[in-house]
């Protein structure tokens, strides 16, 4: 097939659209993925992409639009979402080249895959929408706006129109369904359950060796739904009585109020923040940790989800720390490797803490080989990349 792939964001931003990608090149595949220059994670657009439009990465063919860089502050965002809104349609509805299918992720905003429509329509091909993020829902989980707020039924009707006019859309947790025949009422939509695929790499490195007894590994997004603010408290607190030390990887909306308490509580010890980093420096940090911790706000749909560090969590053989609640819960229980916190407060999530602590390395080691086994029947990346590859060729 060939497969044109629109996605705001690509290596080397870390997500898992990259990854995905390479799968359908090395199973035969032609994909062109249009996307935005990188800047997710650096506050800018990162050194040597300012004048990069096309260029091809093991095999996959990018083409990169124009927008404005990311970086703090809620206007920031808008202005990024809004930039690549615009010039990806622009782009796609003038984009001649024929392909069988078009594939979206949609990570966030939705407004994101406005372009691929476009395209799909106009060339009469089916548009195959992968939904790992709700809209509106999301801006109302965060607080972004209320749904009291006329915006927020702008963005409801807007989201509505841009989801209704895609061929299927697959969504990464099997909750996402009920949001989409309930709230959206989109009923007749064909929607299916595909977990999204896994955010791996090749390590890039030896593994980090920590001077601390106990190490948790935090990555990914610091926002206000990931509770990173009260785990880096709970660490704080459980420290008094272990030795352990909070790892955490990753850029956020909550990186600078993080960054400042740690500093005020004197905290560098135990709490480091290290900022994005390549995904196969990342990696490294996953072999040798006590527990690689994935934690999600409950509360909405989006407080039920599936996030993206949950599947790719299991791969490392390691136990999972975990506050979190609704699909991602239950995975976690059939995986059975994991130690659960029994809320979200600093007191419960030390508690977690200190009870993974207390096992014995070889009760660690098995639940770390429980969820390894669990990856593989369920959250590899060639199982999932076929079942995508199917859904694409589906008339």
């Amino acid at each position: 097939m060939k497969i044109l792939v629109v996605c705001q964001h690509y290596y080397p931003e870390n997500f898992s659209i990259s990854s995905l990608c390479e799968t359908f090149v090395e199973d035969g595949h032609e994909v062109l993925v249009v996307t935005g220059k990188p800047n997710y994670g650096y506050g800018r657009i990162l050194e040597g992409y300012e004048n990069v439009t096309d260029e091809v990465i093991r095999g996959v063919r990018v083409h990169r639009v124009n927008l404005i860089a990311r970086s703090e502050g809620r206007m920031s965002i808008v202005k990024n979402y809004l930039s690549f809104w615009k010039n990806s349609k622009n782009y796609l509805s003038h984009l001649k080249e024929e392909f069988d299918v078009v594939y979206s992720m949609s990570l966030s905003p939705v407004i994101s895959i406005a372009g691929a429509n476009i395209y799909a329509r106009k060339h009469k091909v089916r548009h195959v929408l992968h939904c790992l993020d709700l809209w509106p829902e999301s801006v109302a989980i965060t607080h972004a706006i209320s749904k009291g707020n006329p915006l927020y039924w702008a963005l409801y009707f807007w989201s509505r129109s841009l989801y209704s006019k895609t061929s299927k859309v697959l969504v990464s947790s099997p909750s996402f369904i009920d949001y989409f025949r309930h709230v959206l009422r989109l009923k007749k939509l064909p929607i299916e359950y595909v977990p999204q695929p896994p955010f791996l790499a090749e390590k890039a490195g030896a593994d980090v060796q920590y001077p601390h007894r106990y190490n948790l590994v935090y990555a990914g997004n610091v926002g206000t739904l990931q509770l990173v603010e009260n785990l880096a408290k709970a660490t704080e607190k459980a420290a008094k009585s272990v030795d352990v030390c909070l790892h955490i990887i990753g850029m956020g909306a909550r990186s600078k109020a993080l960054k400042e308490w740690i500093e005020e509580a004197n905290a560098q010890d135990h709490v480091v923040l290290y900022g994005t980093r390549p995904r196969g420096v990342t990696a490294t940090f996953f072999p040798n940790a006590t527990g690689i911790v994935v934690t999600l706000t409950s509360g909405g749909t989006v407080g039920k989800t599936i996030p993206s560090k949950l599947n790719a969590s299991l791969c490392f053989a390691r136990p999972v720390l975990a506050c979190i609640e609704g699909d991602g819960k239950e995975v976690l229980k059939e995986a059975k490797g994991s130690v659960f916190s029994a809320g979200e407060s600093v007191d419960e999530l030390a508690n977690a803490i200190l009870a993974l602590c207390s096992l014995s390395d070889e009760e660690r080691e098995n639940l770390g080989k429980n969820n390894l086994a669990y990856f593989n029947d369920h959250f590899c990346m060639s199982r999932i990349a076929k079942t995508i590859e199917e859904e694409l060729k589906t008339k």
